[in-house]
């Protein structure tokens, strides 16, 4: 994936990166506590996620903008300063129009504002980046973290009470009752998938999956090279 624009930057890396190779809870391992506390559900997931993609936009793009003014010692706090702005009137946004799921989110949805991927992005590249390529990792950063949410909460919602899309309309509106899936009848549910312990065994698994196509892939790339004519000619 090669995306480069006339000023050299390549989007395509920057997606791949946030969707792949250093995605957030896959690769860097931050923003768990969230990550594991309330992927129980898919919609819980989804909503969780697309606030920390708002804020880590947001904030990335706030950062950008004022790079060149703000002076090296006192970055940090007027990071934290921007996050939490960021978060509050998302959280407010959340209260207003998506009450019953804000509820359900409850602490979680202020603690953005300490969760460690975000002031990671705007030390390690908003700060020294264009807007436009804030706002792509910004982006694809929090996609690449909220489609970690919403596959494990996918995974402990069917293991844990059987079902998909339960309270879909949460999110979506009363018309979005219909979209819940029953995949068992009569299942009792598994105590272990919906608790922070069933959380942490799916993300392992998850982790390990990844880490198993990597290597697969290395492992694929590694033999196309090996019987290219040009790498028959080096090694002779």
């Amino acid at each position: 994936m090669n995306n480069t624009n006339q000023n050299g930057t390549n989007y395509g890396k920057i997606i791949y990166d946030g969707l792949w190779v250093n995605n957030p809870a896959f690769v860097q391992l931050l923003g768990l506590c969230p990550l594991l506390a309330v992927s129980n559900t898919v919609i819980n997931g989804l909503g969780l996620g697309l606030a920390t993609t708002l804020t880590l936009v947001a904030s990335n793009m706030m950062v950008s903008m004022i790079r060149h003014w703000v002076r090296p010692e006192i970055r940090i706090p007027v990071f934290v300063l921007i996050i939490a702005s960021t978060v509050t009137i998302i959280e407010l946004s959340m209260n207003a129009w998506f009450h019953e799921l804000y509820n359900i989110l409850g602490i979680f949805i202020p603690l953005i504002v300490t969760n460690c991927a975000i002031i990671a992005r705007a030390e390690a590249f908003a700060s020294k980046n264009t807007v436009p390529s804030s706002f792509i990792d910004g982006l694809f950063m929090g996609l690449g973290f909220t489609a970690v949410l919403v596959t494990l909460g996918a995974m402990r919602e069917v293991i844990g009470f059987g079902t998909l899309f339960q309270q879909a309309h949460l999110m979506f509106g009363e018309a979005a009752r219909g979209f819940s899936i029953t995949l068992f009848e009569d299942y009792r549910g598994y105590l272990l998938a919906i608790l922070p312990p069933g959380a942490f065994l799916g993300l392992g698994f998850l982790i390990a999956g990844k880490n198993i196509i990597d290597k697969k892939r290395q492992a694929h790339e590694k033999h196309i090279i090996e019987k290219s004519p040009k790498a028959t000619e080096v090694l002779s």
